[in-house]
């Protein structure tokens, strides 16, 4: 049960060290490398998505299984969590619409913005990894399905 958010988190953490990589690599001019670096980590987070949203699907989501006392600042934090991703997961999409485009400027103005959103993306979700996985004991799955409809 344990597989699929690890290998699903250590896409996202592949990702943010790409983004960091790439970002270090158009500071030194060099863009092909740079483009290179920066489609590897959207295929990256890509399948950290795939992964996560089949789990979720199939197989379901975890809940908090540590101090009960704890549970309210968890569910913050990942509040927290989900609203950086989604909006990463947006800036994401915008700064590779205009590299493709060829609208460098705009690529370059909203390029830093989103790798720092996507750093404390990958930093926010590897700590929910930990929370639910590591530090505490596994809280209880239920698939989408089962859920919902209750079979």
């Amino acid at each position: 049960m344990l597989l699929l958010p690890t290998i699903s988190t250590a896409f996202i953490l592949i990702s943010a060290i790409l983004v960091a990589v790439g970002w270090r690599l158009i500071k030194q001019g060099k863009r092909k490398a740079h483009e290179k670096t920066m489609i590897a980590a959207s295929i990256s987070a890509l399948l950290f998505f795939i992964i996560y949203m089949s789990r979720t699907v199939f197989v379901g989501n975890t809940s908090f299984g540590g101090p009960e006392h704890l549970e309210i600042y968890y569910t913050l934090f990942l509040i927290f969590h989900i609203i950086l991703s989604t909006s990463g997961a947006v800036f994401g999409i915008i700064t590779l619409i205009f590299a493709f485009k060829g609208k460098f400027a705009k690529h370059r103005k909203i390029g830093p913005i989103t790798a720092v959103i996507w750093f404390f993306t990958a930093a926010t979700g590897i700590m929910v990894y930990l929370f639910l996985y590591v530090l505490f004991d596994v809280g209880e799955t239920t698939n989408l399905f089962r859920a919902i409809w209750g079979f």
